[in-house]
């Protein structure tokens, strides 16, 4: 029997992805499965690094990772465009990527890493070599064309800085805290004070977790 399709599904990446030029961390990162596709299918769009290219030809290049974090939250339809420049060089007089030239034409862009606790709203666009900093927020339909700070929300085209989910301190401990490094345990346990925006309750209940515990 068919699969009936919902926006409603999720897909735990580490169950699916299968390129090894994806990394994923952990078990809890999920893409809300849209009628398109899989994650794989229809999110990151690789030139020459994924699954097809790698069975059928030599890479010319070095070709760029995508690091995923965990407890990030891809919804439906967003894009993770991989490839560099996808070998159109806006420094030379013709964008075309002749065959004999492909090789010159293509500049990596770096990396992809979109770190932990990251939300990517749906459509939304993350061009080649970004780097989403832990807890921000990609808004729907936002072309992220810069590096994204930890604790930020971004929209538009191209993106830009709407606000700071947390003030300048807050957002310093929590990077400090490294909750989403925590072991299962701790993370569980202490899973109401994260779910909150009491930033020193939750430093303190870290602090009482780890001398219960030493």
């Amino acid at each position: 029997m068919k699969q009936q399709k919902h926006w409603s599904i999720v897909e735990y990446l580490h169950q699916t992805v299968t390129n090894p030029n994806i990394h994923i961390k952990g078990t809890t990162s999920y893409y809300s499965n849209a009628w398109s596709g899989t994650f794989e299918e229809s999110v990151v769009r690789y030139l020459y690094g994924d699954a097809f290219s790698l069975e059928n030809w030599e890479p010319a290049w070095k070709i760029d990772q995508l690091y995923i974090g965990s407890y990030v939250c891809i919804a439906a339809e967003a894009v993770i465009l991989m490839g560099g420049n996808n070998t159109h060089r806006t420094d030379w007089f013709s964008l075309y990527p002749f065959e004999d030239k492909i090789t010159e034409a293509y500049q990596g862009k770096s990396d992809t890493i979109i770190s932990d606790g990251v939300w990517i709203g749906m459509r939304a666009m993350i061009m080649p070599g970004i780097k989403i900093g832990e807890g921000a927020i990609i808004a729907s339909g936002a072309v992220v064309t810069k590096d994204v700070p930890p604790y930020t929300m971004v929209a538009g085209n191209p993106a830009k800085e709407i606000k700071k989910r947390f003030d300048t301190v807050s957002i310093e401990t929590l990077l400090k805290l490294k909750i989403y490094d925590w072991d299962v345990v701790k993370f569980n346990e202490l899973k109401d004070y994260i779910c909150s925006d009491n930033i020193d309750n939750l430093v303190l209940q870290s602090q009482l977790y780890e001398i219960k515990n030493t």
